[in-house]
């Protein structure tokens, strides 16, 4: 059974708080959703035939075979966060099955929200069958009142031949709260992957590195990271592709801001197979002294791969701003509108409605002065 407490239960601050994820409480541009508060799943629909959002529970009792992708992407000893989760006797998070030929035209959301538990853990799992198409927006916050705590997340996602998985993932924890997702994708044939991740809000530590397995020919995956660490904030970001099949190739972009926190940026891309093609982009700008910690690394293992990257860390350029305040803006507003332009990574293939998510972040940072 569920708990019966609903989203708009919560407080106006804690509402405000999801809200700022992307939620949305009367889901009107959802096509499904799930709510969890701390370790109580407290709500979950489904409007779209043929994709099924079920809890964890739920999914294992209804389809045992399910349980074949679990601990399948993700290693369960990977490190003791994964040890903790797996030694948990009642697993929590959510189970997303596209069906076969299935195509959502509005995002699943799912809410995950710590507010009175010192950890947090979930487990979820997406399984994107033969040319289906998801979409996942991902809200994480705690409430307002939350001093301390952690959060640990599995999430394997498996997306099948021809299939296509977005998954847009908008964190906004507390200066007090450390986070440590820990996530795996497994593209089959012509399969496409797109990742989208934002946190702009301070949060004491996260430590997540997304690994995404191409092992089918033609399949394609992209990273998209927008940050901002604010002081006190220590964010360690990476994501890694393996280019494993003939025709892969793969996308690592980064937009970070540091205002006083530090970030580590990393990215990998390793090319095992020939006709396969990788880029890692990483931009940082330090607004105010912190540290960004860019670490692109590209590893060929044939003749026939093409992996590149490129980093850059500095400062506004002082010509820019003039060049903008000549054209009659002040100083704030022409700087406000550099940043702005930094941060504005558009997705190919994005769904208006995630890019739009991405943006009302954005525009949201950018209120509170970033």
């Amino acid at each position: 059974m569920h708990n019966t407490i609903q989203m708009t239960d919560l407080s106006d601050d804690d509402q405000k708080r999801l809200a700022l994820t992307g939620l949305e409480v009367d889901m009107k541009n959802r096509s499904g959703s799930f709510f969890q508060k701390d370790q109580d799943v407290c709500h979950i629909t489904s409007d779209c035939e043929g994709i099924e959002f079920l809890t964890f529970s739920m999914a294992m009792e209804k389809y045992p075979w399910v349980s074949d992708y679990i601990w399948r992407a993700v290693s369960k000893d990977k490190d003791k966060y994964t040890r903790y989760v797996a030694s948990r006797p009642d697993p929590k998070g959510f189970v997303i099955i596209a069906k076969k030929g299935t195509k959502s035209i509005y995002p699943l959301q799912a809410c995950l929200f710590l507010s009175d538990s010192a950890i947090q853990h979930v487990h979820n799992i997406v399984i994107a069958e033969e040319e289906s198409e998801l979409h996942i927006i991902s809200g994480c916050t705690s409430s307002s009142s939350r001093n301390s705590g952690a959060h640990l997340g599995i999430t394997e996602i498996y997306v099948g031949k021809g299939a296509k998985v977005t998954s847009t993932m908008i964190h906004n924890w507390g200066k007090n709260i450390s986070v440590f997702p820990r996530s795996a994708t497994i593209v089959e044939e012509n399969g496409v992957f797109l990742s989208n991740y934002v946190c702009m809000e301070p949060v004491r530590k996260i430590q997540m590195a997304p690994v995404c397995h191409l092992k089918g020919e033609g399949a394609v995956g992209r990273f998209s990271s927008v940050v901002v660490c604010t002081p006190g904030s220590f964010m360690d970001l990476g994501s890694t592709a393996v280019l494993g099949a003939k025709g892969t190739s793969a996308e690592l972009i980064t937009r970070a801001i540091t205002t006083g926190g530090t970030i580590l940026s990393r990215g990998r891309i390793d090319g095992k197979v020939k006709g396969t093609k990788g880029h890692i982009e990483c931009k940082g700008l330090i607004l105010r002294d912190g540290t960004i910690h860019a670490i692109p690394e590209i590893k060929g293992d044939v003749v026939d791969t093409e992996l590149s990257h490129e980093a850059a860390v500095g400062k506004i350029a002082r010509d820019e701003i003039e060049y903008l305040m000549a054209r009659g803006l002040d100083e704030e507003t022409a700087t406000a509108t550099i940043i702005r332009g930094f941060l504005d990574v558009k997705v190919e293939g994005l769904p208006d409605v995630l890019q739009n998510q991405i943006d009302a972040a954005i525009d949201a940072a950018e209120k509170s002065g970033f």
